[in-house]
């Protein structure tokens, strides 16, 4: 029985709430208020012209020396009232990326509008924000005001903003705050992450006015904060994985050992560590994410747009077994029952405690925002006498707490995405530990925001995935 659904809303928290209609897609957007005047939002947002160029010189040859040059005569220059830089994926958006990326260079000079393809995020953090830091160390009261002031702006899907929020984290790992907050300009197919902190579901059609406006609002919105969470992945050596760009392969495998697990453990292990801001999720909907990746990457010319993507994607899943799971397929292999296991911690709680997977089961998903598959509410608004039943609380971004809950076939996804039912729910946990076994499986499919890989499976040992959250917060701007 499908769980009881609230419509009350409330709380001074960071509230999440799925956006689905197109007007409010579009108000997050800035398709409304009053005009913006391009000088005076260029004068609020351009930074002086010699910061410009020494962090250019620094980003282009990796060093924050290189910026040095510019220093004289930067005592008697001001800082602008709202310093701010923008990322862009040229390649989201369909055809508009190449020309927002323009229309932004005209409002905000080119040096402070960063392509992604030519300046990754972690450059800039490393050789831009290096390069004011050390001319503020040098007696430069500008750069120092300027640092202090930056805020993001991220032109691109989900998987791009959890990219720059990713590297910008490395900011507080290094004890280099204050850590600039993140605003988002949707390029991508889901756009969950700008639809959770009001910045829309959608790139607009009167995209030019809206750059603005949304530009504008950055200034002064708000500040959220947003839960991180870490994942590490543990397969034996050997293994061969593609991983996305959020995974990276690293040294340290330190997996809670106070776990039984099935079966021998290899003696080497292969590990990487990612963070993820919306969710992760292994089955079904990763598979079919994956393929639709590929079929993208191999045909190009299919993406042109948010829409042509959710009319691929939706045709593509149903070639996937997802709604027609043929008969001659191992019954056995249907569910995730037979090849996850998974412990979870909950709220208040240390100990580790084993969840059983329903069997009907075909995709799990660790959820952290409201918003998932374009701005639906799978974990649903739920009425205050079920979550003291199931013993959940209500759902925040920075409640430290996942929402994980299952999908069984693509049936029942297609029911749950119109929001006329909500998800299976499994459980609320502050940590998730996934013990993925092989057996007849060959692959898992898994991914996080948007990115999937595929996952091999060995049929001797496990694969293991531990989810935590990082004790930063990520900062957001709240475009509502």
């Amino acid at each position: 029985m499908d769980p009881p659904s609230s419509t009350n809303g409330g709380g001074d928290s960071t509230r999440i709430t799925a956006r689905t209609s197109v007007i409010e897609s579009f108000r997050g957007c800035g398709l409304s208020g009053i005009r913006i005047d391009k000088e005076d939002l260029k004068r609020k947002i351009l930074m002086p012209q010699y910061l410009r160029l020494a962090m250019r010189d620094s980003i282009r040859s990796k060093d924050t020396s290189a910026g040095d040059r510019h220093l004289n005569g930067s005592g008697t220059v001001d800082p602008c009232d709202s310093p701010m830089v923008v990322f862009i994926n040229s390649h989201s958006g369909g055809r508009y990326g190449p020309v927002l990326k323009e229309r932004l260079q005209e409002l905000m000079g080119e040096e402070q509008v960063y392509d992604l393809s030519d300046v990754k995020p972690h450059e800039f953090v490393q050789y831009g924000l290096g390069c004011l830091e050390k001319l503020a160390a040098l007696g430069d009261r500008c750069a120092k005001e300027t640092r202090e002031k930056m805020r993001v702006m991220v032109a691109g899907g989900d998987g791009t903003v959890g990219w720059v929020l990713g590297s910008l984290a490395q900011l507080h790992i290094q004890s280099r705050e204050p850590v600039p907050p993140v605003g988002i300009i949707p390029l991508g197919t889901g756009n969950d992450l700008s639809r959770s902190f009001g910045w829309g579901g959608s790139f607009p059609f009167a995209w030019k006015s809206a750059v603005k406006r949304s530009l504008h609002r950055a200034i002064s919105a708000p500040i959220c904060r947003l839960d991180s969470w870490q994942v590490l992945i543990s397969m034996p050596s050997g293994e061969v994985v593609d991983p996305p760009h959020s995974l990276k392969p690293t040294e340290e495998c330190d997996l809670d050992q106070g776990l039984d697990v099935e079966g021998d453990l290899p003696e080497k292990f292969t590990c990487y560590e990612g963070v993820f801001y919306n969710y992760f999720s292994v089955g079904m909907d990763a598979q079919v994410a994956y393929g639709f990746h590929h079929l993208r990457n191999e045909k190009p010319y299919l993406a042109q747009g948010p829409i042509a993507n959710k009319l691929i994607y939706s045709g593509y899943s149903c070639t996937q077994g997802w709604f027609f799971t043929p008969c001659t397929s191992d019954p056995s292999l249907r569910g995730l029952k037979n090849i996850v296991r998974m412990h979870v911690k909950k709220v208040n709680c240390s100990e580790w405690e084993h969840i059983q997977v329903p069997s009907s089961v075909r995709a799990i998903v660790a959820l952290n925002l409201h918003n998932y598959g374009s701005g639906r509410n799978p974990w649903g608004n739920l009425k205050p006498e079920y979550l003291e039943k199931r013993g959940f609380v209500e759902a925040h971004a920075d409640d430290g707490l996942l929402e994980i809950f299952g999908l069984k076939q693509g049936w029942h996804a297609s029911f749950v995405m119109v929001e006329l039912i909500s998800a299976k729910h499994i459980a609320q946990a502050a940590a998730i530990r996934l013990e993925v076994r092989g057996g007849e499986w060959k692959n898992a499919f898994m991914q996080m925001d948007g990115e999937p890989w595929k996952q091999p499976m060995n049929k001797d040992y496990s694969t293991f995935v531990e989810i935590k959250r990082v004790p930063f917060q990520s900062l957001m701007i709240n475009g509502e």
